[in-house]
């Protein structure tokens, strides 16, 4: 994946959990999903696990997202150098932290050794999240991927 930005003012947002098997790959796929490509999106972890929650996999593909495909990828320091907002959700003092960036911390259940009944709030609270930071990076902007 590249770091050119196709938009400059495309804002460039990552992800981030201990594992990128859930929590960060549900919000990194409904930012993609609704904001397509208004925002340049990436996700990763600080110990990634080896494939993405299938419990997860299955509350998206519920959601009409499907992320069967993706892969936990690891945390770097050009991942957070390249993005204008970082998004953590538990990933603790792993997450580096570079003045002029943007933080927010994300406070969800995590989804590791959960089924897909317990996993289906969290992928909603994500969605409301994603929903706002939408707004928030993209005002007045109401694209062809928004839902009202």
């Amino acid at each position: 994946m590249s770091d050119q930005r196709d938009h400059p003012e495309q804002p460039q947002v990552l992800f981030v959990c201990v594992h990128n098997a859930g929590r960060s790959q549900m919000a990194a796929a409904f930012l993609t999903h609704l904001a397509g490509d208004r925002v340049l999106v990436r996700s990763a972890g600080s110990a990634p696990a080896d494939q993405v929650n299938p419990a997860v996999v299955k509350a998206m593909a519920e959601a009409g997202i499907d992320i069967s495909a993706e892969i936990p990828k690891v945390l770097t320091v050009d991942a957070v150098q390249a993005s204008d907002v970082v998004i953590t959700m538990g990933c603790g003092d792993a997450c580096p932290i570079f003045p002029g960036k943007r933080y927010e911390d994300w406070q969800l259940d995590d989804p590791a050794g959960q089924g897909v009944d317990a996993v289906r709030p969290i992928r909603d609270q994500i969605e409301a999240h994603v929903r706002a930071l939408i707004d928030d990076l993209l005002p007045g902007e109401r694209g062809p991927a928004a839902r009202p």
